[in-house]
């Protein structure tokens, strides 16, 4: 079965970096898209990227633009999110999240079907 695991988050000062890694299992590889994002508390979860399973391609929502990459491992069984440079409004719960690509999910979380349980990502000044 498809399972979704987040790791890597934690608690750094501003201006420091964070890789975030999503283990994924049980799913054809190129059959879902596999996307990030993160919710902070009494705010809307927001798409920060995915990878395109039709052509490979990356995509950044306007929260995820700049200082985010997004990259997968080889065997596409990991999916990374580099995050550069965190200020304290990087805070949240970070997610990876799978569609199957006739959804065209991209960055529309209600599109995504499975989801892992999130890390935390704190951020102080």
């Amino acid at each position: 079965q498809g399972q979704l695991v987040e790791s890597g988050g934690g608690l750094v000062q501003s201006g420091q970096s964070l890789r975030l890694s999503c283990s994924v299992s049980g799913f054809a590889l190129d059959a879902y898209t596999i996307g990030w994002f993160r919710q902070a508390p009494g705010k809307e979860r927001v798409g920060l990227s995915y990878l395109s399973p039709e052509d490979g391609s990356t995509y950044y929502g306007d929260a995820g633009k700049g200082r985010f990459t997004i990259s997968r491992d080889n065997a596409g069984n990991t999916v990374y999110l580099q995050m550069n440079s965190l200020k304290p409004e990087d805070t949240a719960v970070y997610y990876c999240a799978a569609a199957r690509v006739f959804w065209k999910a991209a960055l529309d979380p209600l599109k995504y079907e499975y989801w892992g349980q999130g890390t935390q990502v704190t951020v102080s000044s």
